[in-house]
């Protein structure tokens, strides 16, 4: 799925639209993908880079979010293998760093840790609307 217009020009809700989410954190993956549901997104789960690129070769997302401090492949890395396999993908970083380390893509949205419900619907919101 792509982020595309519906017939009567609108934009697509919430439930017409997936969002990958990459956490390897298992609380944390559960609360995150629990609140993405609850906001009428389809969410797909992963706990690393790897895992979460095997499930966009299955299929396109509209969205993915990512941490950004994993073990093996960080959400950087991930974005940018993300984006080279489905070109402008929007792209939302979560991280819990209060200064964030240098040399991250320009282009990429991030999500200070921890965020509750209503900023993380702000942020999808910003991210999907952000032009590719």
């Amino acid at each position: 799925m792509t982020a595309t217009d519906t017939t009567d020009g609108g934009s697509r809700r919430p439930g017409e639209k997936t969002i990958l989410f990459v956490e390897d954190e298992l609380i944390i993956s559960m609360v995150g993908s629990a609140m993405i549901a609850d906001l009428g997104y389809t969410v797909l789960q992963a706990s690393s880079g790897a895992e979460a690129l095997r499930l966009l070769d299955e299929r396109p997302v509209d969205l993915l979010i990512t941490d950004l401090s994993m073990p093996g492949m960080d959400g950087a890395e991930l974005a940018r293998i993300a984006r080279d396999r489905q070109p402008g993908l929007p792209v939302l970083v979560a991280t819990g760093y209060s200064e964030l380390p240098s040399g991250l893509d320009a282009n990429l949205s991030f999500l200070r840790k921890p965020y509750e419900k209503s900023r993380l619907q702000a942020a999808i919101q910003k991210a999907l609307d952000a032009p590719g």
